[in-house]
């Protein structure tokens, strides 16, 4: 026998941590290799966990509603797996350093990890005021991990891991870091907890506008052709397909064109290098009634607009069922925002981090328009708006892309296929 931990895997790029919104098992139950153990909410995927291993629940270390990082260990699964032999009971008991002894042993005076700290872990410690270069970490090369704040939380005596204020004038800002006021509840005021899923969507926005200085540019798009060669096969083409023949398509199939001719857009910040990804993946945003998800159509530039079309349908249906996988939330390079379904007109999207730009496409609006030799006349007009990574584009081929886009929109008409 012997007893296997299962971590909180990784369920997206860039999520950072999870949070197990129910299990599916108890301590004592029997798992099958792949069977879903647990329900875990991220800002972009309700996934199911399945089990690494077949065997008996021993410990649910994780409790429903507690969000872990990525790698935390969630729960203990006992197997009858045989250990190898140069790895005995005695030597796997006598790797685990004991917590009186971890300051004695060689891995805790490697320090090379102490001050790479997860999301996590500075929340924790900014919401007690705990001095992070204070605190002995017991992770891998010395890292603290949200375990070693939640320990020096519950005994009561984190202040005395905050340095004393080197001036007076000092102790003032620091007391008011410690303790952020926050608005107060009246009488008649709804409180709404702040769900796993809503915490890790204000992270993830907030990281986006602090990290990436965002710039944005419109144009408005006559697609009175479009709409009229969309209107007028869209019933034989749900007959005929099973799923509706959206706008959105025409728009999605649109970007991912431009896209392959203006690589750069397809891009994303890396610190000390820009990466201009090969494949065109892109990411477009399904609201429920409370969050927001942001599955990927793959290679969108080799897909037909009804291969789009098919994507867009099969996705919103995931979403709403909440059958999402992390496969469907991954690999976005840029993003297309249906803020039209609303009623909107003129936005600015907030960019999906890593992704280096986020197209917006409004309410297609009937408006007069001043046509050819003064002529006024009714048209279907909408408006784009690309909000982009100013450190990763520059206005010029933000305008060019934009612009062929446009082109390719107002060129759509009864000779263009969509298979």
């Amino acid at each position: 026998m012997a007893i296997q931990q299962m971590t909180m895997p990784q369920l997206g790029e860039s999520v950072t941590e999870g949070t197990i919104s129910k299990w599916l098992v108890s301590s004592g139950d029997k798992v099958n290799k792949y069977d879903p153990i647990a329900e875990v909410m991220t800002d972009k995927v309700n996934a199911e966990v399945p089990s690494s291993f077949t065997g008996t629940i021993t410990e649910l270390v994780g409790e429903e509603g507690q969000t872990l990082q990525i790698g935390e260990v969630i729960c203990k699964i006992e197997t009858e797996e045989t250990l190898n032999a140069e790895e005995t009971p005695e030597k796997q008991e006598a790797s685990e350093p004991k917590e009186t002894e971890a300051a004695d042993s060689p891995a805790a005076n490697n320090q090379s990890s102490k001050k790479r700290y997860s999301p996590a872990v500075l929340r924790l410690a900014g919401e007690h005021g705990i001095n992070l270069e204070q605190v002995t970490g017991t992770g891998a090369g010395g890292r603290i991990t949200r375990k070693d704040i939640q320990r020096i939380v519950d005994s009561g005596v984190q202040q005395s891991n905050t340095p004393e204020p080197q001036t007076a004038e000092a102790a003032p800002q620091q007391a008011e870091k410690k303790q952020p006021s926050q608005p107060a509840s009246a009488a008649g005021d709804i409180e709404i907890p702040v769900t796993g899923v809503r915490k890790a969507i204000a992270s993830n926005m907030q990281r986006s506008k602090t990290e990436i200085p965002h710039a944005w540019t419109m144009m408005e798009v006559d697609v009175t052709s479009m709409v009229s060669y969309r209107n007028s096969i869209k019933d034989a083409f749900k007959q005929k397909e099973g799923f509706n023949l959206t706008f959105f398509a025409f728009f999605v199939k649109a970007v991912a064109q431009a896209l392959k001719e203006f690589p750069q857009m397809n891009s994303m910040w890396a610190g000390d290098k820009i990466i201009q990804k090969k494949d065109i993946n892109i990411s477009i945003a399904v609201a429920t009634k409370d969050s927001l998800f942001v599955p990927v159509i793959k290679h969108a530039d080799e897909k037909t607009i009804k291969g789009i079309a098919r994507e867009i349908s099969d996705l919103a249906k995931k979403v709403k069922a909440g059958k999402l996988t992390a496969d469907d939330m991954q690999g976005g390079t840029f993003t297309v925002n249906n803020t039209g379904s609303f009623g909107s007109v003129q936005s600015m999207g907030i960019i999906n981090h890593p992704q280096a730009a986020i197209l917006q496409v409004e309410s297609i609006v009937k408006r007069p328009v001043v046509m050819e030799h003064g002529m006024i006349a009714v048209r279907d007009m909408v408006n784009l708006c690309l909000s982009l990574d100013h450190r990763v584009l520059d206005g010029l081929v933000c305008g060019r892309f934009l612009g062929r886009v446009k082109q390719i929109l107002e060129t759509i008409d009864e000779k263009t296929s969509v298979y």
